[in-house]
C-alpha cells in the first residue's frame, strides 16, 4: 500500500520531477538527490596531517627546487630570537600576529639549483647529526628521489655557513652522500670551524660534526669569498654576523633574480618585524644585526624573492618595509609560476 505524503512533500516531489526535465534540474540533480538520501555517512580512516616536501619554480632559464628537510616543532621563538628582548614582548609579537607564543616550526630547506648545465645544491639539511637529527629531520637525502634527484647527479655543494642544520647532510653512512661533487664554502668560514682545539662546550660539539662532515671531502673543496661567482648566475654576498663567513647567495638568469639568504633570519614575523632582536645564534649579535637590516632592506628595495632556509616550507617570499626599521615576510603564492 503506498504511503501518503503531506501535500508540502508531494509538491517538493512534483516539483523536483519537474526541475529533472530542465537542464538546471540536471546540475542540480546530485545535490537534490542528497537531500533525499539517507541520514547514514561512510566512514574513513584518518590519514594524519601531510605537507608538501618539495617546491619546484622557474627562474629565467634556471630551475629551482626547494626540499624540506624538517617539519619539527620547536620551542620559541623566544630565546631563539629576542634574546635581548623581553619574552614577554616577543610572546605578544606572535599573539598580534596569530602565532602559538611558544611554539613553532621554522623550515630547514636545502635548495638545488639547475642551471642546464650544473646542479648545485645549496646547503645539506639536518643529516643523522645535525640539529634536528632523524626521524624529526634530515631528510634530503630520502626526498631526493621524489624531488627527481640522484645524489650522483649533484656537480656543487654550495654551503653558507658551518653550522650542524647546514652541513650535517653531508655523510649518509660515513660516506660523502654526493660522491662526485665539488664543496664550495667561504675561506673565512672553513678557517673558523676547521681547527682542532679551538672550542669548548658547545661551539666544540658543532666543529666536530664540520669537521667531522667536511674531511672525507677535504680535498674537493673551493674556498670563496664576497663578490666570487660560484658559476654564472650564482654569487656570494656577505652577510656575517650569524657566523664569521656566513654567506647569502644572489641566482640570476635572463634578467630575473632570488635571493638566498641563508640564515639571516630565523622566524618569519619576529627576525623581520625587529632585526634589532639578537638571534641566540648569532656569533656576533651586533653585526648580526646590522646584516639583518641591510639584506632585509636590500630584499624590500630590490622587490625580489628570497629563499629563506628557516622561513616556513617552501621557505620562499618577499619583504616589504613595515615601518621605520621594521620589515616584513609576505609568503610567495603564484608569482613565481607565470
Amino acid at each position: 500500500m503506498r504511503k501518503a505524503f503531506s501535500p508540502d512533500i508531494e509538491a517538493l516531489v512534483v516539483d523536483r520531477r519537474k526541475l529533472l526535465t530542465t537542464g538546471i534540474g540536471v546540475a542540480l540533480a546530485p545535490t537534490l538527490s542528497l537531500a533525499f538520501a539517507s541520514n547514514a555517512t561512510a566512514s574513513a580512516p584518518a590519514l594524519g596531517p601531510w605537507q608538501p616536501k618539495f617546491y619546484r619554480f622557474k627562474l629565467g632559464a634556471f630551475e629551482i627546487t626547494t626540499i624540506s628537510d624538517s617539519e619539527a616543532f620547536i620551542d620559541g621563538p623566544f630565546p631563539i630570537v629576542g634574546q635581548n628582548a623581553r619574552e614577554a614582548d616577543v610572546r605578544a609579537l606572535m599573539r598580534d600576529n596569530l602565532l602559538p607564543e611558544q611554539k613553532y616550526q621554522p623550515g630547514f630547506t636545502p635548495t638545488i639549483i639547475n642551471t642546464g648545465d650544473k646542479l648545485i645544491l645549496l646547503d645539506t639539511g639536518n643529516g643523522s647529526n645535525g640539529f634536528i637529527p632523524r626521524p624529526n629531520g634530515g631528510w634530503l637525502a630520502a626526498q631526493l628521489g621524489p624531488a627527481g634527484f640522484k645524489p650522483e647527479d649533484i656537480d656543487i655543494v654550495l654551503l653558507s655557513h658551518g653550522h650542524p642544520d647546514h652541513v650535517g647532510g653531508m655523510i649518509e653512512n660515513a660516506k660523502p652522500l654526493f660522491p662526485n661533487a665539488r664543496y664550495v664554502i667561504g675561506a673565512i668560514e672553513h678557517d673558523f670551524w676547521a681547527p682542532e682545539g679551538k672550542f669548548t662546550a658547545d661551539l666544540e660539539k658543532w666543529a666536530s660534526i664540520f669537521r667531522t662532515n667536511t674531511k672525507p671531502v677535504a680535498d674537493k673543496f673551493t674556498f670563496i669569498k664576497p663578490g666570487d661567482d660560484v658559476v654564472t648566475g650564482v654569487r656570494a654576498i656577505e652577510a656575517y654576523g650569524h657566523t664569521p663567513g656566513h654567506l647569502a647567495f644572489m641566482i640570476e638568469s635572463q634578467g630575473k633574480s632570488i635571493l638566498y639568504w641563508g640564515d639571516c633570519a630565523h622566524h618569519q614575523v619576529a627576525s623581520l618585524a625587529h632585526p634589532e632582536w639578537d638571534c641566540l645564534f648569532d656569533s656576533d649579535k651586533q653585526l648580526g644585526a646590522r646584516t639583518r637590516r641591510r639584506i632585509y632592506d636590500m630584499a624590500a628595495t630590490d622587490r625580489i624573492p628570497v629563499i629563506g632556509y628557516h622561513m616556513p616550507f617552501p621557505s620562499i617570499g618577499y619583504v616589504e618595509r613595515n615601518g621605520p626599521g621594521s620589515y616584513r615576510w609576505l609568503a610567495h603564492t603564484y608569482q613565481l609560476n607565470l
